[in-house]
């Protein structure tokens, strides 16, 4: 990681990104989104590009004292930001790369990718560890709150280091988690969101 100027580019804007969004909306969003797709009170959740805990603290709102949380991002400085303001017992902190989770096999329930899978590298390299951490039966989602379309204008729009990082359409990012051996279960592409969800087949 140390090579990709793409985690310098997010430690440079970390302390800024909550200013950008509106927080108390972007909250709603998330409750209502994780209801949606079922989040279980018990669950371990592997939240891989939390950034500054947003996702992270909402999954913490449906689970249990029993449920826990694992937040993954390339960026220290987003982690820092994250840790300031989530203290719960029930979350762990990793900078780790998300083609090399800290994580050991058939361990968790559910995987998110909230907004952050364009700028991997190696969406297939992700796409196989995240099926190496799921459970049987476990669920990927790769999430976004706007349109496709949205995404890229943002980031050509940006710029540099994440200039090229673009949303491929959702038909195509199901067909890679297809080739990994997920079993597709939702493929939304559209102007409200993008949602593309995988289930690892039950043993």
């Amino acid at each position: 990681m140390p090579d990709d100027p793409r985690v310098a580019f997010f430690d440079a804007i970390a302390r800024d990104w909550d200013g950008w969004e509106d927080l108390d909306r972007l909250r709603l969003l998330l409750q209502e989104g994780l209801s949606e797709l079922g989040v279980g009170p018990r669950e371990t959740v592997v939240d891989i590009g939390c950034g500054t805990g947003n996702l992270t603290r909402a999954i913490l709102d449906c689970l249990s004292p029993e449920g826990r949380v694992v937040a993954v991002d390339f960026s220290p400085a987003m982690i820092a930001v994250a840790r300031e303001k989530i203290h719960d017992g029930r979350v762990s902190w990793n900078v780790a790369d998300a083609c090399r989770l800290p994580i050991g096999d058939g361990r968790c329930d559910r995987v998110f990718c909230l907004g952050v899978w364009p700028h991997f590298r190696d969406p297939d390299g992700v796409a196989r560890e995240v099926f190496r951490v799921l459970r049987p039966g476990g669920l990927l989602h790769v999430w976004h709150l706007i349109s496709r379309q949205r995404v890229n204008e943002i980031h050509q729009g940006k710029g540099g280091p994440v200039g090229s990082d673009l949303l491929a359409p959702g038909d195509q990012t199901a067909a890679l988690l297809e080739t990994v051996g997920f079993q597709v279960r939702t493929m939304e592409d559209t102007e409200r969101r993008y949602l593309v969800t995988g289930e690892k087949p039950r043993e």
